[in-house]
């Protein structure tokens, strides 16, 4: 049995998705930056689980998004399960964009996530409005949706052109 370095790099690549997904959770980074007093933030979650579902579907598995929103629950002090079901409802919302494309158009990707952030991010507010009181402020929940809608196509691009994808071509 020949292990050689390129089955071990294409090994590590293919957990490079999982890897950043983690650590994204684990130290709940999240860009934001204020313009004109607003506050602007971009949700990278939401953008690799629905890449990659839609994408690469055999790189992320359920089970590890499931544990990933519980583990995002814990370091972001919500209720236990809040961010798991987000991130299932994403990653259901991309296999049904999956299954009923037929032309991959990165416009079309685009429009598709803004409209399941949209309803990811409107669960998110009534669950936390209904069941936990919490005031909703429209002005912040587009304040995250669209910053995070325009990185799509750029981190759909730089991910797609260069590491990720080409890999799963290259079949084993």
């Amino acid at each position: 049995m020949k292990i050689t370095n390129k089955t071990i790099l294409k090994k590590n690549i293919r957990s490079l998705p999982i890897i950043i997904l983690y650590f994204i959770v684990l130290t709940g980074f999240d860009l934001s930056f204020f313009f004109y007093d607003t506050n602007f933030s971009f949700n990278f979650v939401y953008l690799i689980i629905f890449f990659f579902v839609l994408k690469n579907p055999d790189t992320l598995g359920y089970a590890l998004i499931f544990l990933a929103g519980i583990i995002n629950d814990v370091v972001q002090n919500f209720p236990i399960g809040i961010s798991s079901i987000n991130y299932l409802l994403l990653c259901a919302i991309a296999v049904f964009v999956r299954s009923r494309i037929t032309t991959i158009s990165l416009f079309y990707d685009m429009i598709l996530f803004f409209i399941a952030i949209l309803t990811v991010s409107s669960l998110n507010y009534t669950i936390h409005v209904m069941v936990f009181g919490v005031p909703i402020k429209y002005g912040t929940l587009i304040s995250n949706l669209i910053p995070t809608c325009l990185m799509y196509p750029i981190l759909s691009k730089m991910m797609s052109a260069k590491i990720f994808l080409p890999i799963r071509s290259e079949d084993d």
